[in-house]
């Protein structure tokens, strides 16, 4: 299934921003921009460029022999300093000359230029002589010059290693090094604007916020068709990512299936993933530590405990493997031969509180942390996460120990309104997950798909008229937001942008 759409260009304005102040800058700027498979860096240098045309020289390495790159480059870099001249079969010796030549060239034309290589990963292939040679050219005249150079590279293990270790030649050089993430979930308001929120939150739980995954969704078309379509077909075509994303850092891919497979369906804890994947303990602990190494996982603790708790709990950080581990991996086989009923019937069975479960919760944590910030919220917590114990769980918490606050949210994904029960049982969990030391200011929030009943509407009166308290805390207030309210508000900050006095949005 090939992709059906071309997302617009969004959400970038804090990289399009970093990009421009390079530009700017007085000195010569050298940017390493890397990051993961599909998250858009051709997409948004060509964004920049776009406001640079006549003097950005772009140039995108392939795949091939290392002298048929240094050809192709000897010929881009002549093309670009003498435009409309005669062809001349231009082919530098070495890459160091290559480099030493643009530098030159650069220095004559008498204003600023840049030179962005994207897919230098591939020159990389060829051993440390490409980056050792710009190295060398970088130290002894680009360096000084009026040039912006950019790295742009997928390969994250590979850019690490070759660019950004200290082993690495150019270690050191770059001025700025930035690693593109996912975009967050507020973008795709502008991405699909005539989906409502709760199918734009759908959206991401399946494929995250990497804009290659939404080209294959169709914005004209109803959620539950894009989605059908994609988990029998697009989902197919997609199939070799996991093992790609792995690539990057982990040659032999097999058992670290297992233990993705294992945390997509729902094993948190060191023994829940040795028992679901049925690997020895001393491997699942070494899995574990590369996969948290490389980003794929990520240990989250109850940000209630005590800093050296043990009790973490390990997830899965992309909601595309998230989702493909969970719902398309059991069902290759059977999609492979066309028999799609049992994969469908187990989205229709497990979708809603699989988005429930994860996204919704993620969704509301940054919805806290940003309306802390924003004066949303009657404190603002330092850190925005989940709290557990033996006996109780609360999905949202954000807490100030400097200020002795407390955020606890409870988060609902039914299409229902919720009910009075709600607030009172967020409320009786306080003081199983109240931290040790202190007393502390606690503010409720109730995160609800569907909004809330009259009687969830009194309650929350209730409790703001005779607020409750324990021997260590006393509440101070609740706060009931809906979808509708979460996605807008998100979207309002997103749309910030910086300022040249350092205003930074997320």
């Amino acid at each position: 299934m090939p992709p059906a759409y071309t997302p617009p260009f969004v959400g970038r304005q804090r990289e399009m921003a970093l990009l421009e102040d390079l530009w700017r800058s007085p000195q010569a700027a050298f940017l390493v921009l890397y990051g993961r498979r599909r998250v858009g860096k051709t997409r948004l240098l060509w964004e920049w460029m776009q406001q640079h045309p006549e003097d950005v020289l772009y140039w995108a390495a392939e795949p091939s022999s290392e002298s048929d790159q240094r050809r192709a480059f000897s010929q881009a870099l002549y093309r670009f300093f003498h435009p409309g001249g005669a062809e001349a079969a231009v082919y530098y010796p070495t890459w160091r000359a290559a480099f030493e030549a643009f530098g030159e060239m650069a220095a004559r034309r008498g204003r600023r230029v840049a030179l962005v290589i994207d897919e230098f990963t591939y020159l990389l292939e060829h051993g440390p002589r490409v980056a050792g040679a710009l190295q060398h050219a970088w130290d002894q005249a680009l360096s000084r010059g009026n040039l912006m150079l950019a790295l742009s590279g997928s390969h994250l293990g590979m850019v690490v290693r070759g660019v950004l270790s200290p082993q690495a030649p150019l270690y050191g050089r770059a001025t700025t090094a930035l690693r593109l993430q996912p975009l967050p979930y507020p973008a795709t308001r502008e991405a699909f604007p005539d989906y409502p929120a709760q199918a734009r939150v759908a959206l991401y739980a399946v494929v995250g916020g990497v804009p290659a995954y939404w080209a294959y969704w169709n914005p004209k078309a109803p959620f539950q068709e894009n989605l059908t379509a994609f988990v029998t077909h697009a989902a197919l075509s997609l199939g070799d990512e996991p093992r790609f994303l792995l690539q990057d850092y982990i040659r032999e891919t097999g058992n670290y299936y297992a233990i993705l497979s294992a945390i997509a369906r729902g094993a948190h804890t060191p023994a829940e993933i040795r028992r679901a994947s049925e690997l020895p303990g001393g491997h699942v602990s070494r899995y574990l530590e590369s996969l948290l190494e490389t980003g794929h996982v990520e240990r989250r603790r109850s940000l209630t405990a005590p800093p050296n708790s043990r009790q973490g709990r390990y997830h899965l950080t992309d909601p595309f493997l998230r989702f493909y581990f969970r719902f398309i991996s059991p069902y290759r086989s059977q999609i492979a031969a066309g028999v799609q009923a049992p994969l469908v019937e187990e989205l229709r069975r497990h979708l809603l509180d699989f988005i429930g479960a994860y996204t919704w919760e993620e969704i509301a944590r940054l919805w806290t942390l940003h309306a802390g910030a924003q004066g949303a919220l009657p404190f603002q917590p330092l850190e925005v996460g989940a709290a557990w114990t033996r006996t109780a769980q609360v999905d949202v918490v954000g807490i100030n120990p400097r200020e002795g606050t407390l955020i606890l949210g409870e988060c609902k994904w039914s299409p229902e309104p919720v009910g009075a029960e709600v607030l009172r049982k967020l409320a009786a969990r306080t003081e199983a997950v109240l931290p040790r030391e202190k007393r502390w200011r606690v503010h409720f929030v109730v995160f609800a798909r569907g909004g809330w009943s009259r009687s969830m509407a009194a309650e929350a009166e209730a409790l703001r008229a005779a607020p409750p308290a324990g021997e260590r805390w006393r509440a101070e207030g609740v706060t009931l937001v809906d979808l509708s309210a979460v996605d807008k508000q998100l979207w309002q900050w997103h749309r910030t942008v910086p300022s040249r006095e350092g205003r930074i949005p997320f």
